[in-house]
């Protein structure tokens, strides 16, 4: 499986512990951005685990039209400009068009993909013509084999920088669920997998004009991930998820996130210990 390397400091790979990938889902505010990847900075560093910060400048795909959405394309960046150079972590977020690509791309060492638009071919394009490492959220309607297609739009765009994420499929209505097979099947195409532990508890619009979650079942399901080998864990994070402009019930507080991270470390190190051995043998 190939490895991919962010800002020569961190990497995603078999060899590798797993990463990171936090922060709250929407840009509210560049003081709420700048302290909560502060604080998560500081827990990851304790634990030894590698640390990338996300969040949304813009929420393109909320239920309703009445939903924040968030600062928006320039400001957002800015903002998240900040995270990285004062903070001192790589930083990701959404991007919606292919017009974004380009200017994300000079602030974002990775730009993501919705799983709403993983389809996407001129997004695809654009994203992986800027170089950066492109992650992309496998869709709630699709099977982990066909994201070989979207694999090889990127690969045709020139770049072999990518990651995939699993973040639930769709069963029946307002309901998701996760098979645990999708992580190594998706492996199998020769990239490094994200497990998205927050987005795989939504309700999608259980809540009517708003999406519904059950955080409780984060740390279950991580867990089980960390366990299936993944190479990093993603994971929405917000001091208040109560008042949270987005995806709030399914969001991990950010004083229990370590207490949550704590078991990922030891299962993953048992995992890559009997991984190791295995391959020596």
């Amino acid at each position: 499986m190939k490895t991919i390397q962010v800002n020569n400091s961190i990497q995603f790979g078999e060899t590798y512990p797993f990463v990171l990938i936090a922060g709250p889902c929407v840009i509210e505010s560049e003081s709420l951005v700048m302290n909560t990847a502060e604080k998560i900075k500081t827990i990851a560093e304790k634990l030894g685990i590698p640390f990338i910060f996300k969040s949304s400048y813009d929420k393109a795909n909320r239920s309703s039209i009445y939903s924040k959405r968030g600062p928006g394309l320039e400001e957002g960046l800015d903002i998240l400009s900040k995270v990285k150079e004062q903070i001192g972590v790589p930083v990701t977020s959404d991007i919606h068009e292919p017009g974004q690509a380009r200017p994300a791309g000079d602030v974002l060492d990775i730009l993501q993909i919705p799983a709403f638009l993983c389809r996407q071919t001129d997004l695809l394009t654009a994203a992986a013509e800027t170089g950066r490492i492109v992650n992309v959220k496998k869709g709630q309607f699709l099977a982990p084999w066909d994201m070989k297609n979207v694999v090889k739009k990127l690969e045709e765009a020139g770049n072999e920088n990518i990651l995939l994420t699993e973040r639930g499929s769709t069963f029946g209505y307002n309901n998701l669920v996760v098979d645990m097979r999708s992580l190594p099947t998706m492996r199998t195409y020769g990239y490094p997998v994200v497990f998205d532990a927050t987005h795989s508890v939504q309700i999608p619009g259980g809540n009517g004009t708003s999406t519904g979650g059950k955080r409780e079942f984060v740390p279950y399901l991580s867990r089980a991930a960390v366990a299936a080998g993944v190479d990093a864990v993603f994971m929405e994070v917000h001091p208040d998820p109560d008042t949270a402009w987005s995806d709030g019930p399914n969001m991990v507080k950010l004083d229990e996130l370590e207490e949550i991270l704590k078991p990922l470390k030891e299962i993953d190190e048992t995992v890559r210990r009997l991984n190791s051995v295995k391959n020596y043998s």
